[in-house]
């Protein structure tokens, strides 16, 4: 059974348990790290803000959130090329284009903070800036070239649009391999993102979004490199 996030619950426990609730705490400059060991409710009265206001942005949140670990009932295996395309870009595009810049302030910050007592966290910042950098220009060859080819062979057929859309198939798989060695990495630096006893909340919340990356980026790179590309280079 869903659970609603309540004024009695901690700040940084909605946090931890949905991480992009930050975003809301951001927006009204409430604490969710250091200061965030206390009920959301007494946060928002001394701000003066309205608490039904930000409950349901939260709400919003959440929703998203679980909606995301949900995904997985559509029969993709009988799915159209541009359905799948479009989920693709939509849900895992567009969760990496929003979650890379994030989650870079986030590593950065616990990397600057941290980064004196928790050595590794280094090698934290420098994996997962490669993997930043590397997914975006990624992205970008798929959204700009390489999908638009397969929709437009999936609507006019033919083999020059058949070969120009399973061409680069073959490197993109190599990309999708190589951002699965920086994953594993920052998996290994982690610890099996193990947050160190006694973090604050901002620690916490970064290794859990870290991790959430990971999931997605599995769902994602299986629907391509299993689903996708197999499909339309068994049309040869």
């Amino acid at each position: 059974m869903s659970i609603s996030i309540q004024g009695n619950m901690k700040v940084k426990d909605i946090v931890i348990q949905w991480p992009h609730a930050d975003q809301v705490f951001k927006q009204y400059k409430i604490d969710f790290c250091c200061g965030g060991d206390r009920p959301l409710s007494e946060a928002i009265e001394e701000k003066n803000l309205d608490e039904a206001v930000i409950l349901k942005q939260l709400e919003e949140v959440k929703k998203e959130e679980d909606a995301r670990k949900n995904e997985g009932e559509t029969d993709w295996m009988n799915a159209s090329y541009t359905k799948i395309i479009d989920h693709v870009t939509r849900h895992h595009h567009g969760f990496l284009l929003k979650e890379l810049p994030d989650l870079s302030f986030y590593v950065t910050k616990i990397f600057r903070v941290h980064g004196e007592d928790h050595a590794n966290l280094a090698t934290v910042h420098r994996v997962f800036h490669e993997l930043k950098t590397d997914l975006e220009q990624h992205l970008m060859k798929e959204e700009q070239q390489i999908f638009p080819a397969m929709k437009a062979y999936e609507s006019e057929g033919g083999h020059d649009r058949w070969k120009a859309a399973t061409d680069a198939i073959n490197e993109l798989e190599d990309e999708h391999e190589t951002a699965g060695d920086l994953l594993k990495q920052l998996r290994e630096a982690t610890n099996d993102y193990a947050v160190p006893e006694g973090s604050c909340t901002t620690f916490q919340m970064t290794y859990k979004r870290l991790e959430e990356l990971e999931s997605d980026m599995f769902k994602h790179v299986h629907l391509e490199n299993n689903i996708l590309f197999p499909r339309i280079q068994d049309e040869a």
